[in-house]
């Protein structure tokens, strides 16, 4: 299969050129939501945009690669409007795909991190998440509490979403290949609407406790309440030790011994 695209190093693309895979990774979002606007990020030559432009009524294709837009919107003459070229992380989702909408994508690994904190921001809206990262990042996201891995973003994502390890992809599938593993995870919206504490202060506590991971959470937060000698269990753990719900309920003694 010849790509009429050039892979730029500067833009992080290793384009997907596994069809197999790329249904698989199409499903797995297809089979939770079929109903539900879809906006794919990094749609490049568009191994996955092919099983979704036909199909799904409201669909949107993104890259910043022009190459990539000026190829497919040559490919797809008739559905040129649903290719756009957009940055998703600078891009208004709602006014583009509405009040509820599913991401897709082969993201770029440079930037996938970033892609996460604004599903976060947009979490009323979202509701599956089906992406390729790199594998380190994959499993990080979907761990749970008690290892090395689990981290700021395993712990603010899994607060609002059931996330799921669904495959390891291996790099002679991509053009060019990359130096490392992918994996593909599915983020499903859960029933928490609202936390049982102040947001705000949960991803103050979660991101300062972790920023001092080797350190016990009362030494890391110490500085956010004001009573280093009061008895509490949690704050005599490590942050990797901490499910959800334990992060909200230290956030809920912070936030009744703050220093403010």
């Amino acid at each position: 299969m010849k790509h009429q695209v050039t892979a730029k190093k500067h833009l992080g693309q290793h384009f997907l050129n596994d069809e197999n895979i790329a249904k698989n990774i199409v499903n797995a979002l297809l089979e939770k939501d079929k109903a539900t606007p879809i906006i794919e990020i990094g749609a490049g030559t568009g191994v996955l945009t092919q099983f979704l432009i036909n199909d799904v009524e409201k669909f949107f294709a993104l890259d910043v690669d022009e190459e990539s837009v000026a190829f497919l919107k040559n490919k797809y003459p008739d559905k040129a409007e649903k290719i756009l070229f957009s940055d998703f992380l600078e891009t208004d989702l709602e006014k583009l795909a509405g009040n509820k909408f599913n991401v897709i994508g082969n993201f770029p690994y440079n930037i996938s991190s970033q892609i996460m904190f604004k599903v976060l921001e947009h979490k009323e809206n979202v509701n599956v998440v089906v992406g390729m990262f790199q594998k380190e990042v994959a499993q990080r996201l979907a761990e749970k509490p008690g290892t090395k891995t689990y981290g700021i973003l395993s712990v603010l994502l899994q607060a609002f979403y059931d996330i799921e390890y669904l495959f390891t992809v291996n790099e002679n599938v991509f053009t060019p290949p990359p130096k490392v593993k992918s994996a593909v995870i599915r983020l499903s919206r859960n029933g928490v609407k609202k936390l049982d504490c102040d947001e705000i202060l949960f991803k103050q506590v979660v991101k300062t406790a972790f920023n001092q991971r080797r350190k016990t959470i009362r030494n890391s937060i110490r500085s956010l309440f004001n009573n280093n000698e009061i008895r509490f269990p949690l704050l005599d753990k490590r942050p990797e030790q901490l499910s959800v719900a334990q992060f909200v309920e230290l956030t809920q003694f912070v936030d009744g011994n703050s220093k403010n």
